[in-house]
């Protein structure tokens, strides 16, 4: 069954995780995602620990694997005169180019948007950054932490007496960054199948963070007020949508609509807190609530939802996660082969799901440094004599090998 992205053709220049994760969902439906990798190091992430155990080479890290399946590397130096002019030949046939260098980089190399659009003018150029291509930060450097505390969204996050709480996911880096990124992607190749010409797709992971607050944020545009930490309502300042201790654990109770948090007050035989839903945090409603929630244990409250219809689940931990019949049923953990590894990877697996050209996790395993330089360069056209000399240059590599390990983060 063909699917969906074949015959698309994505070249990555992008390292660690939201480009990463953006050509990553492309790969998964079937687009031919090309990682032009460095000559030394290649994508940081290879190098970052734990190592798959019985891989064939260091360079494979299980980070590495979680995002890079169904892809193929090729190694350039881009700092190199023939490594950009090999680029530019590959530009010529691809469909998107994906990157996520600080704005400018690649315009100081001479393979910036304006010179890759004189190759291809129907390119799809995607640079994901953390400000954006223009404005007052576009140069400065960043992280997932930082863009969530300039956008407001770490500030709205965890109790009114406490301090920001950092989510466990990478909230700007994938929501912001990468899903923005794929979609934006996606949009301007519908375009170019009208048009017939590309465009740039500007994602900034500030951006893309910040409309993740876009109810908020528009209750303030409104009315002008400025909620503060504790005090939204999805956000833990109502009694009946809000994480409870339990006897051995924690659960959640999203009973927002009142149907909902009848039910439990019905299922409680507490009937008299039904019109008490919308108190907040440090009432009497709450303490009543936290007591009853906390003499039962987690599984005695998954019974309980299953007998009342009540928006009421368990906090699990991921490894419970992983093995639970929910993930099971959405084949959400599946397992791939990869050369000299001992047993298959495991891995998460597609989150769309199409019902006519569903995504395909197991392609072809995570690509080893450079393990597809010499294919790539020979379907651009180029001989067996001049891939050689460009590797005698330096301006190409190929496939790496060895046990040495490093990390980025040393």
């Amino acid at each position: 069954m063909a699917l969906p992205l074949e015959g698309v053709r994505v070249l990555d220049l992008s390292r660690l995780l939201p480009g990463g994760f953006c050509s990553l969902l492309l790969a998964d439906f079937g687009a031919d995602v090309v990682k032009v990798e460095d000559t030394a190091m290649g994508d940081y992430i290879r190098w970052a620990p734990p190592y798959h155990e019985g891989a064939d080479d260091s360079a494979r890290s299980a980070l590495f694997l979680s995002l890079n399946r169904n892809k193929r590397s090729i190694r350039l130096d881009l700092k190199s005169e023939a490594g950009r002019d090999v680029l530019l030949r590959l530009v010529r046939d691809a469909d998107v180019l994906l990157e996520s260098f600080r704005p400018g980089v690649l315009d100081r190399l001479g393979v910036g948007w304006e010179r890759l659009r004189q190759e291809n003018p129907g390119l799809v150029y995607c640079p994901i950054t953390g400000y954006g291509q223009d404005g007052p930060l576009r140069d400065r450097a960043g992280h997932d932490i930082n863009y969530l505390g300039l956008v407001g969204l770490l500030g709205l996050t965890g109790e009114a007496d406490g301090p920001p709480v950092q989510a466990a996911g990478q909230i700007a880096d994938v929501g912001g960054g990468a899903l923005m990124a794929a979609f934006g992607i996606l949009a301007a190749l519908r375009h170019r199948d009208v048009t017939g010409g590309g465009q740039m797709v500007d994602v900034s992971m500030a951006d893309g963070a910040l409309s993740w607050l876009a109810m908020v944020a528009a209750r303030h545009l409104a009315d002008g007020m400025t909620p503060r930490r504790g005090g939204l309502e999805l956000a833990g300042s109502l009694v009946c949508y809000r994480p409870y201790a339990c006897a051995d654990g924690h659960v959640t109770l999203g009973a927002l609509e009142p149907k909902f948090w009848a039910a439990w007050c019905r299922g409680v035989g507490r009937e008299d807190l039904i019109d008490r839903a919308f108190e907040g945090p440090g009432s009497d409603t709450h303490r009543e609530v936290e007591a009853i929630f906390a003499a039962r244990t987690r599984h005695e409250w998954q019974a309980f939802a299953g007998q009342h219809d009540c928006c009421l689940e368990p906090v699990l931990e991921l490894d419970e996660v992983l093995r639970s019949e929910l993930v099971r049923a959405r084949e959400m953990v599946v397992e791939i082969d990869q050369p000299g590894a001992v047993e298959p990877v495991r891995l998460l697996g597609v989150p769309v799901k199409l019902s006519a050209t569903p995504g395909d996790a197991g392609q072809r395993p995570g690509p080893a440094l450079g393990e597809h330089t010499h294919e790539i360069l020979a379907q651009a056209g180029l001989s067996e004599e001049e891939i050689a000399a460009l590797e005698r240059a330096g301006a190409v590599g190929g496939p790496v090998g060895g046990t040495s390990r490093g990390s980025f983060m040393a």
